[in-house]
């Protein structure tokens, strides 16, 4: 496995590389949102169903613009998200309409966080687009938390480690569902 700083990730990820990088609460696995053969590596390494969808991060709401129907939602609604961000706050928005399945499940929308996190933000601006995000761990096991812990729970299944301190929140972040305001889990 690869120990990369974010700047020299850029082209492993276009090239479908799944990664493992430090977030605000615990290490997360990614890559490129539009190569459906990474997304679905990601999915096959945590032993996790395609149909729960998953989460992407930007380093600014402008990144994930060409992936939600924003037709669907009201100024009222983008500022509520635009006031948590950036930060710990996930929300729920309708999807743009031919994302692929893998990403948003069996859903019609979409999870998405613009992130407060320096190695995150390095990473989604190094490739000009969010990432998909999910937590470092095989489905219904606990979150990677160290270095040691990707190495082990991950030898051989990705492609490169990225660099970085996790930062302060030891907790998932909070998801809000954009459209009807509900807390769907409490950071």
């Amino acid at each position: 496995m690869l120990h990369l700083l974010a700047a020299g990730s850029k082209q492993l990820l276009l090239d479908g590389g799944v990664i493992a990088y430090p977030t605000e609460a615990v290490y997360g696995l990614g890559c490129d949102p539009d190569n459906e053969a990474a997304v679905s590596r990601i999915l096959d390494i945590k032993q996790r169903p395609w149909h729960k969808g998953l989460i992407m991060v930007a380093s600014d709401y402008r990144q994930l613009q060409p992936y939600l129907d924003e037709s669907q939602l009201s100024d009222e609604q983008l500022q509520q998200a635009f006031a948590k961000w950036p930060g710990p706050f996930t929300f729920v928005m309708p999807v743009r309409q031919g994302m692929s399945q893998l990403l948003c499940g069996h859903f019609d929308s979409i999870a998405v966080r613009v992130s407060a996190h320096p190695v995150v933000r390095e990473l989604c601006d190094t490739l000009g687009k969010p990432l998909v995000s999910t937590s470092a761990n095989l489905a219904g096991e606990p979150p990677a938390l160290t270095v040691n812990d990707i190495e082990t729970t991950f030898a051989g299944q990705i492609d490169a480690l990225i660099e970085g301190e996790l930062g302060q929140q030891r907790q998932p972040s909070t998801i809000i569902d954009i459209r009807s305001g509900q807390i769907l889990r409490n950071g």
